[in-house]
């Protein structure tokens, strides 16, 4: 039996149609769907899709598996139809995150971006810097992501404590948060988006951590309360690096662009050079699995 999988673009068509048993289909997001959706068992929908896929879903009436080139699953938890197995892209991302909230750790304790503004104004503005060396860094959310921020600081010198869910060797549980936080001189947060992680980082977490630490955010923004975080970096107690925020976009009469102590990029850690090569290698691995008849290794359970 051949297996129809319908892909947002022409890399999709050409990662997947090197795996046995499959027949992928391309399709145009926003237009039509081709006949072959009629037939499809696997949707691929487009990279951080953010309508409601129910409507796409109504038109496939032999959907089986929804296979995300995405690690959040957020827009698609709870929308599925009954039956229909939801599978993420967990694996493909975490590398350019991590190395994207590393460069953000290290922009703001080396103070690039004072020197850049020196630069611009011809000024050799010669200071001492903070550094990441010796740095205690928490990383909420022990998942890919998270194990992937924690390879990558140890060969700075820093010490990593890991938060996850439920507590496990090596791993603190989100209940234990309180006590922990004031310890670091950082916290990155890397949990995925759910309704138990909404504004997770609310004004009691901010408060709990110590004075000038960093809070960086690569997960969704609305894991972050904003007014919250706002009112931390107007009163210089706290800094930021966010890749998310929310609302997201931002406005453009948003206080975030003025907040002081705030490093901001616009939703760009997962979004380099090679990321649909690594993330097409995580979906023709899930969909060859699920063409074999075995179940994809990311799979959603529950909320996550």
């Amino acid at each position: 039996m051949t297996l129809t999988v319908l892909v947002p673009d022409d890399f999709g068509v050409q990662a997947l149609s090197r795996v046995d048993g499959v027949r992928p289909v391309r399709y145009v997001p926003g237009e039509p769907l081709p006949q072959e959706a009629a037939d499809a068992q696997v949707l691929v929908p487009r990279f951080l899709a953010g309508t409601d896929p129910r409507e796409v879903f109504a038109q496939l009436p032999n959907l089986k598996l929804v296979q995300l080139l995405s690690a959040g699953a957020e827009n698609f938890v709870g929308k599925v139809p009954p039956g229909v197995l939801l599978s993420t892209c967990r694996g493909a991302h975490g590398g350019s995150t991590a190395e994207w909230a590393i460069g953000a750790l290290l922009a703001i304790y080396r103070e690039f971006l004072v020197f850049e503004r020196a630069r611009a104004e011809g000024r050799w503005d010669y200071h001492l810097t903070d550094t990441l060396q010796d740095k205690k860094v928490l990383i909420v959310g022990a998942g890919d992501l998270g194990e992937q921020m924690r390879r990558r600081l140890e060969p700075f010198d820093a010490t990593v404590t890991m938060v996850g869910r439920t507590a496990r060797d090596g791993v603190h549980g989100v209940d234990e948060l309180p006590s922990l936080l004031p310890e670091f001189d950082a916290v990155v947060v890397f949990t995925p988006m759910t309704e138990e992680t909404r504004h997770l980082v609310d004004a009691k977490f901010l408060a709990a951590m110590k004075d000038h630490a960093i809070l960086v955010n690569g997960a969704r923004g609305p894991v972050v309360d904003t007014d919250a975080l706002l009112a931390e970096l107007n009163s210089g107690r706290l800094r930021a690096a966010l890749d998310v925020t929310d609302p997201e976009p931002l406005p453009a009469d948003h206080p975030l662009w003025t907040a002081p102590g705030l490093l901001l990029t616009p939703h760009v850690a997962g979004s380099c050079t090679g990321h649909a090569h690594r993330a097409y290698a995580i979906v023709a691995s899930e969909v060859a699995r699920y063409a074999a008849g075995e179940r994809p290794n990311n799979l959603v359970n529950g909320t996550y």
